[in-house]
């Protein structure tokens, strides 16, 4: 028992559903991540290039950018019961067609639509956020994303195994509709089981949906400013797909992709202009405010720890081949040990969190961070491969601890706006793994870890300087137009 949270107390009804949820984003994880451990099957089968399966593996996370964004808005103004669930049965279903797809222009298309399951991290946050105090928060938040995150390695254990029991060129179609059909099963078992609050309590939604609600003039325009590294990194994606490249979009494609992030960059503006623009005529009572500052912070705390979580996961493996000439299966095996920290790391954070503070936590995780990260940028092929390996672990022991204090923060900015703040503080983890693994395609391993270790460094001093720790209460407004005050301590 931590904090008085017993995990394992089944008769209390926050702790059910902070169960059913955290396996919710277990079975999105499987649905969504099980494209890695079945891309060697699939290549095989339908004889791909190199080329044409890595393409498929950037497309599986393009669509995660702009889903966060958007199904935090949903969430927010819907609740996290119906989105969970419909996330996991429509989902389940694009799966499905993926599954069975017969051309390669039908598996691009249907992987690039199944990136929006990997939004459904955001709803459990929100929901998260409903049904535990904010003494608990931390640790509630830490054990959802931590385990759920476990979905990756489950996929990985589980999918092969399948596909090879089945044998024959159908296998991997067999394994992935297998997932699938038990994400839709469990999308349907999720929206009879759970409810968005507890009894007697309100869910409070946004005024208005389209945008984040912010309160002041300065707070406007810096939420504008940080809408533009989505599109950047959407860009890099489209880059990364031109002929340049790898060739999956030709010349005109890419520059008419290019045009239309630039026009929806400018819609998105004016949409959060015209949600926000009154805050500059009139400004809103202090007992309403809230600091956007924390949001962006949180969003840049979170492209470190999560976009290197995602990064160094898939170079890892490679790194110990060609630097060390470590066995392939040994190499994978101790890659493989990174889904495995997550059980324990990420409720470590958020737990720590809940004990000494956000702050406090966020600073002690981002020293170890820049420092792992740092002394991994020094490193040679002269070293003794059990020490590297060490260093990579540590490393990814206070990533990934970082990535549950982080979320021990968000509920505690603005209950209301708690999936639109989760939702854009995800998008940016994706943000940071699409920088990280470009930094890793140009440049060498040590290079690629000391650029972690410098952008993590330049995030500690904005957590250091500009962070807030919550305290005191936020004001909420009743659906009767009421005020309720609710403790953030």
């Amino acid at each position: 028992m931590f904090n008085g949270l017993n995990v394992f107390n089944l008769k209390q009804a926050n702790i059910r559903v902070l169960h059913y949820t955290w396996f919710a984003f277990f079975m999105t994880f499987v649905v969504w991540l099980g494209l890695g451990p079945m891309m060697p099957f699939i290549k095989e089968a339908l004889a791909l290039t190199d080329q044409q399966a890595k393409v498929l593996l950037i497309l599986n996370v393009a669509m995660t950018i702009p889903a966060r964004i958007v199904v935090g808005m949903l969430v927010d103004r819907f609740g996290p019961r119906i989105l969970y669930s419909s996330i996991l049965i429509l989902g389940g279903l694009i799966s499905i067609g993926f599954a069975w797809s017969d051309s390669y222009e039908q598996l691009a298309l249907l992987r690039f639509l199944s990136g929006f399951i990997g939004a459904g991290f955001v709803v459990g946050i929100r929901m998260i956020g409903e049904w535990f105090p904010a003494k608990q928060t931390g640790l509630a938040q830490g054990i959802y994303g931590g385990w759920g995150n476990f979905g990756s390695a489950g996929a990985a254990m589980s999918l092969p195994f399948i596909a090879v029991s089945v044998g024959d060129s159908e296998g991997w179609r067999v394994a992935l509709t297998v997932a699938s059909v038990a994400a839709i099963i469990y999308g349907c078992i999720y929206y009879f089981i759970v409810r968005n609050t507890p009894k007697g309590s309100t869910y409070f939604k946004p005024k208005k949906t389209g945008a984040l609600e912010v309160t002041s003039g300065s707070d406007l325009v810096l939420y504008i400013l940080m809408t533009i590294p989505l599109f950047v990194a959407l860009g890099i994606l489209t880059w990364k797909l031109s002929p340049a490249q790898t060739g999956m979009l030709s010349e005109s494609t890419a520059y008419i992709i290019y045009g239309c992030l630039f026009a929806i960059f400018f819609l998105q503006a004016w949409k959060i202009w015209t949600i926000n623009g009154h805050v500059v005529k009139k400004p809103v009572p202090e007992m309403m405010r809230y600091k956007f500052k924390q949001v962006a912070i949180l969003d840049w705390a979170y492209l470190v720890t999560f976009g290197t979580e995602l990064a160094v996961v898939s170079m890892l493996a490679m790194f110990y081949v060609t630097w060390f000439d470590v066995p392939k299966v040994t190499a994978a095996l101790l890659a493989g040990i990174y889904p495995f920290i997550n059980l324990v790391a990420r409720p470590a954070g958020g737990w720590i969190s809940d004990i000494i503070g956000r702050k406090l936590t966020l600073i002690i995780v981002f020293v170890g961070i820049s420092f792992s990260f740092l002394v991994l940028g020094t490193v040679d092929k002269s070293w003794p491969v059990w020490l590297v390996v060490g260093i990579t672990i540590i490393a990814g022991i206070f990533s990934k601890a970082g990535s549950g204090a982080v979320y021990a923060m968000v509920p505690l900015v603005q209950r209301r706006l708690t999936g639109q703040i989760a939702g854009m503080a995800g998008a940016f983890g994706n943000v940071g793994a699409v920088l990280f693994l470009t930094a890793n395609s140009l440049v060498d391993y040590d290079q690629f870890f000391m650029f972690i270790g410098i952008v993590s460094s330049l995030v500690l001093v904005l957590i250091a300087v500009y962070l807030e720790e919550p305290k005191g209460q936020m004001a909420e407004i009743l659906p009767d137009g009421t005020v309720e005050m609710i403790d953030v301590k």
